[in-house]
């Protein structure tokens, strides 16, 4: 049985992290961070990677998809209304880590340095804080 556009509209607000608050965005933003940046460790030390690291691995493809990621964050970033200032550095931010990234074996280097993810995710928690107070999570 098909559900109605209300049905499903209503299902997805209940869901944690899926409505359109600002609340629920900084979660999803957060969640596709960590994914992103800091999913796993490289064993026997404790430098985080993720899966910009791990799909940048495959040539062309990977980068293709991860700048996707990354575009994804900076989408949510609008739709929070985000100034344009904010938006364009990180644009600037995700298209420095596609174009070196592209680089063979210098580009997977770079991926573990250059986390634009987590730059991006500083620049819209930063926004969500002063904009968003409510949204804010203490973390101990």
């Amino acid at each position: 049985m098909p559900l109605s556009q209300e049905q499903f509209s209503q299902i997805a607000k209940d869901l944690p992290g899926m409505g359109s608050d600002p609340h629920s965005v900084r979660v999803r933003v957060e969640a596709m961070e960590k994914l992103l940046e800091r999913a796993f460790h490289i064993p026997g030390t404790k430098i985080p990677f993720g899966l910009d690291t791990v799909v940048g691995l495959v040539p062309v493809l990977g980068d293709v998809v991860t700048a996707a990621m990354g575009a994804y964050i900076v989408w949510e970033a609008r739709n929070l209304g985000m100034s344009k200032w904010q938006l364009i550095r990180m644009a600037a931010n995700v298209g420095v880590d596609t174009a070196i990234g592209a680089v063979p074996l210098v580009g997977d280097v770079f991926d573990l340095v250059w986390r634009s993810n987590s730059k991006n995710l500083r620049i819209i928690k930063k926004h969500l804080d002063k904009h968003h107070p409510g949204t804010r999570i203490i973390e101990g």
